[in-house]
């Protein structure tokens, strides 16, 4: 069966072409013009994916990630935005997006972040096999939580903490502190954090990994306290108290 994708874009010329574009790739497509639309179609029948552009008349594309997320809907959400500012990517972020593409985009960026979307909402195998580094959706080492740096996570429950106090974290921001935990003290280079958390390296240029590593940051710092993710110039980043 194709996957599922629900579009939701203002600009006819871009909803058309991107619809088209899906449709030849091998999606069910379900294009809408507005955020009003998008929930109304969501509801009715709930889409593999959401394609969502974030500068929409009456409810953008931001709100209507907050409004599904609040409903519990955890359906992948990737954002179309000609916004370029951090500030306005974090915005995304924090509406619940799982993942954003700046226009003009490349239609197959599109596609390989729809893919990565895609296998991380997948079930996960019953017995997956060993990775080095270890991937996110590993069985823990041993028991149910992982711990590392102060703070401890529980995988099946989706669920992390830095000390007594529980971290809301999306599911992109998950996955990558899961990664780091498995891996703490080994410094993981950006590359290889973006097969594991994305299935796709989109090259030294892209700012994305950036953008999340900073607003995990921003969840996890405690005044006071040490910082965890250190950045490791021309490199990556290992996560390491002090």
């Amino acid at each position: 069966m194709p996957h599922t994708v629900l579009l939701a874009e203002d600009d006819r010329a871009i909803r058309n072409a991107l619809e088209r574009a899906l449709t030849l790739e091998g999606y069910h497509v379900t294009a809408v013009a507005d955020g009003v639309e998008a929930l109304a179609q969501a509801h009715r029948s709930r889409p593999d994916v959401l394609v969502l552009d974030v500068m929409m008349p009456g409810i953008d594309g931001l709100q209507v990630c907050r409004v599904l997320r609040a409903e519990g809907d955890r359906t992948p959400v990737l954002i179309l935005t000609a916004l370029v500012e951090t500030a306005d990517r974090i915005a995304g972020l924090d509406a619940g997006a799982d993942d954003y593409v700046v226009k003009p985009f490349d239609v197959e960026e599109v596609f390989a972040r729809l893919r990565a979307l895609l296998r991380r909402a997948a079930p996960a195998p019953a017995e997956p096999e060993p990775a080095a580094p270890q991937e996110p959706g590993a069985p823990a080492p041993s028991g149910r939580f992982l711990e590392a740096a102060g703070l401890r996570m529980d995988p099946q429950a989706r669920r992390a903490w830095r000390g007594d106090r529980e971290l809301e974290l999306t599911r992109t921001e998950f996955e990558l502190l899961e990664l780091l935990i498995r891996n703490a003290g080994v410094v993981l280079e950006h590359s290889t954090i973006y097969d594991r958390i994305w299935g796709y390296d989109f090259g030294p240029g892209s700012k994305n990994l950036a953008v999340y590593v900073g607003y995990l940051r921003r969840k996890l710092d405690e005044p006071g306290a040490p910082q965890l993710i250190h950045t490791v110039r021309g490199v990556g980043y290992v996560l390491r108290e002090g």
